[in-house]
């Protein structure tokens, strides 16, 4: 077992493991947990209660976080040329078609999202496995695939995210970063949760949100009491 650090034995020694937080004492404190010597980012993860095997029960939406990711994110848009002016205006990173998949066909994804159109959609086909496994294919439902390139490319420099829950029934995202003042958090938090909670499937039984939990990159996790999430 690898011995913890005197920054570790002070960040446990802060935070009591038998306690649920409020979400603002969670993003208060995480602060005062956080060693890190970079900008280390703000994660959640919710446990859910539903079996993403079945179709009518998958958890999937888009979120546009109030205060940003805090990320610089890299967009690639794949469109026509009547439409790359249009791309580039909205701040897009990358704007253009042919040259592009064949980068992608070699092995580039030094980009974060993809944003197309629909008639270019069939010839992403191809690059389903190198953007599939890396979450960068584009969707019509995470607003990546429209003809509003303007917009979408805004929307997601501006902090909007998609995310799904996995296999184990958990959704996991990143909702700023530990630079942002704890409010700044709690809000980001408090949106994104509140979005999950918005789209519990019909078939979902039981308890719906089963845990919530917030950390940094090196931090250790607040579990945060779901019944103050709703304000």
């Amino acid at each position: 077992m690898s011995k913890l650090t005197k920054n570790r034995k002070l960040a446990n020694s802060k935070v009591d493991p038998e306690k649920a937080y409020t979400l603002n004492e969670a993003a208060s404190l995480l602060k005062e947990v956080t060693f890190t010597k970079f900008d280390a980012s703000v994660d959640v993860d919710v446990r859910l209660g539903v079996d993403p095997r079945k179709a009518n029960q998958m958890v999937r939406g888009v979120v546009t976080l109030p205060n940003g990711t805090g990320k610089q994110v890299r967009v690639l848009v794949l469109c026509s040329p009547e439409k790359e002016a249009e791309a580039k205006a909205a701040g897009a990173d990358f704007v253009g078609l042919d040259e592009y998949i064949e980068k992608i066909k070699g092995g580039w994804t030094d980009i974060d999202v993809i944003i197309t159109m629909p008639s270019v959609m069939g010839k992403l086909g191809p690059l389903g496995r190198v953007l599939g496994p890396r979450g960068l294919m584009p969707n019509p439902k995470s607003g990546t695939v429209t003809m509003d390139i303007g917009n979408a490319v805004k929307e997601v420099k501006a902090g909007k995210i998609d995310f799904k829950v996995d296999k184990f029934g958990i959704v996991h995202s990143s909702v700023g970063k530990i630079s942002f003042s704890s409010d700044m958090i709690s809000e980001n938090t408090r949106e994104f949760i509140n979005t999950i909670l918005k789209l519990k499937p019909s078939a979902s039984k039981g308890t719906y949100v089963k845990s919530v939990y917030l950390s940094t990159t090196m931090s250790p996790g607040l579990r945060i009491d779901t019944k103050t999430m709703v304000e």
